[in-house]
């Protein structure tokens, strides 16, 4: 237990140092592009990106994009970080934040797409306000997307993703596209299909379905 603590410690302070990962960076809010990927390519996040291999395999994809993987937690980000290090990839970032400080860190537009990748699903109704894909959440989205921003949303939970389906018709949402089963069909994209999370590996050898979404809220009604 003791080494554990240790180590955690060590990635704390590890990250802190990497040149591509941020603690609370306010000071590049609407200087992305120019201050930091030095390019004009679009900026695609990942919120909630754990470990972010998600990010860091995306990253290595598609290099005329960029992708900042977004935790609180800086020790599991690490591992992410750590990857894209190695691999050289200048398109991969990370930041130490909550969520409902995105507006704080990018001006409306500055961000182009975001990828949701298996969050936790709260399944308790009296926590749904914790859902990443609550209206109190899809509001923050929508102060950084651009118009026709895009949200890939992946889960193994049933109830999460019944529970979004539901919530967006009734906020006037059509998504894009609904899979229900990546892996069973081939429905999904080759790069949704193939780039797995340590989660989703995880569910998968657990006998899970895992499911897709990719929708926009242009037309969304979100409630106050």
């Amino acid at each position: 237990m003791q080494f554990m603590a240790k180590d955690k410690l060590r990635r704390f302070a590890e990250f802190k140092t990497f040149p591509h990962c941020f603690d609370y960076p306010y000071h590049l809010k609407g200087k992305w592009h120019q201050d930091f990927f030095k390019n004009n390519n679009p900026i695609v996040l990942e919120l909630a990106c754990g470990k972010g291999e998600y990010t860091v395999n995306l990253a290595e994809a598609f290099p005329d994009k960029n992708f900042i993987g977004v935790d609180i937690k800086s020790n599991r980000m690490w591992v992410g970080a750590k990857m894209a290090q190695e691999r050289n990839l200048p398109n991969a970032a990370f930041i130490r934040m909550i969520i409902e400080k995105l507006a704080e860190h990018f001006e409306k537009g500055e961000i182009s797409e975001i990828w949701i990748t298996f969050p936790d699903p709260f399944p308790k109704d009296r926590h749904d306000k914790h859902r990443l894909t609550h209206p109190r959440f899809l509001k923050i989205y929508k102060e950084v997307l651009p118009e026709n921003g895009i949200i890939n949303f992946k889960t193994d939970d049933d109830g999460l993703f019944h529970y979004t389906e539901e919530l967006f018709q009734e906020i006037g949402i059509k998504p894009i596209q609904i899979v229900r089963d990546v892996h069973g069909t081939q429905e999904a994209d080759d790069y949704v299909r193939n780039i797995s999370t340590h989660y989703e590996k995880l569910f998968r050898g657990r006998g899970r379905t895992i499911k897709f979404m990719k929708f926009s809220l242009d037309r969304a009604k979100i409630p106050t």
